[in-house]
């Protein structure tokens, strides 16, 4: 039985609330080990204020002690740690680093299996250790191996959409971009297409970064002279990618349905459009890293925060699609492993024969 990890992310937002509602449903307990890091005092406290459905809750101190059929639960942070609904308070950002930190040594480890993270404040959780714009940098530096490279993936169904820059300011983005970095971020987007999603060949839409595609270098160069020589490079290496498209039409045209990714150019070309069509049940997806990472493509919500307002949905969607990834993986992996080596075929008395080997 797969061992979900699932950090409390910040305690004065919407993650215990879409916790608990998920899990208010026996049956997710059912599929998976899970074990959540953070407070078992908390998550009674959130449970209380909105009247919600009880849960059944393990307190452990380990995760070899975890059950099935439970909510399992480490404490991380200490008992008397206030929570202030709606509030960004640093003390909510300890609370949310302290319990990452320990179910990152427990993946890391081999503990837990795959990672769900409730959402952070990217504000309040900084401190000397977390000097990250996000969790998915955090990650990268905390569990890539031999120049690994993390790359999120905001995925709905067949709606995936990745992001050549990420959390950098817009200001950033034209002198960040590059055709070595185009072609990179398209290679690990086509490689995670194939084993964390099992698409065979995957084809990817490539938007442009200028309205109306630059209009031949009228408002701007970047598609003529990074944008499209990345794609031919690509192209050369039978990488199936089509573009560059410009983003408004691309979207507003449903021409997106068309293809099994989506690489934008900087993160709100990417997420803006995507959060309009399914922010409710849409998922953010660390792919590149060793490890699988999921969390709910929304954020701390305080504006509703005990409210008993927040939709779990997107939440309940991060859970599956870690444990789907997992088996992905682990079916990918296998069958990488183990390619076809000899077939042989019985003729009477005639030797068998080897149909791998080249004709003479």
């Amino acid at each position: 039985m797969i061992k979900v990890g699932i950090t409390q992310g910040d305690i004065n937002g919407i993650g215990y609330e879409v916790i608990l509602k998920t899990f208010a449903d026996i049956r997710m307990a059912e599929m998976c080990i899970p074990v959540l890091y953070g407070s078992a005092k908390i998550a009674s406290y959130h449970r209380k204020a909105m009247d919600l459905q009880p849960v059944s809750f393990n307190q452990i101190s380990s995760v070899n002690d975890a059950v099935l059929n439970k909510v399992n639960i480490i404490n991380c942070i200490n008992e008397e740690t206030k929570v202030e609904l709606g509030q960004p308070t640093p003390i909510a950002g300890e609370a949310a680093y302290l319990a990452l930190e320990k179910a990152v040594a427990d993946l890391k480890n081999g503990s837990i299996d795959v990672l769900v993270t409730a959402p952070i404040n990217k504000h309040n959780i900084q401190r000397e250790d977390f000097l990250f714009p996000g969790h998915t940098e955090y990650l990268e530096e905390r569990l890539g191996k031999d120049g690994d490279k993390s790359l999120m993936i905001l995925v709905k169904d067949t709606l995936r959409v990745a992001l050549v820059t990420g959390h950098i300011p817009l200001s950033e983005v034209p002198k960040t971009l590059t055709k070595e970095k185009i072609i990179d971020t398209a290679i690990r987007f086509e490689k995670s297409l194939k084993r964390d999603f099992r698409v065979e060949k995957p084809r990817i839409a490539v938007l442009s970064l200028n309205p109306h595609a630059g209009e031949n270098g009228l408002l701007g160069n970047e598609e003529n002279e990074i944008i499209i020589p990345a794609l031919n490079k690509l192209q050369e290496k039978k990488i199936l990618c089509f573009g560059p498209y410009p983003a408004d039409g691309f979207f507003g045209s449903g021409e997106y349905s068309k293809f099994d990714g989506i690489l934008a150019m900087y993160h709100d070309q990417g997420l803006a459009p995507f959060k309009t069509l399914v922010m409710e049940d849409g998922v953010n997806f660390t792919a590149g890293l060793p490890i699988i990472r999921t969390s709910p493509a929304h954020g701390t919500a305080y504006n509703i925060a005990g409210q008993n307002k927040a939709s779990e949905e997107s939440f309940r969607q991060a859970i599956y699609m870690a444990i789907d990834t997992f088996q992905n993986r682990k079916e990918y992996d296998k069958a990488a492993a183990n390619p076809l080596k000899k077939l042989y075929v019985e003729r009477g008395g005639d030797e068998s024969i080897d149909l791998t080997k080249e004709e003479e």
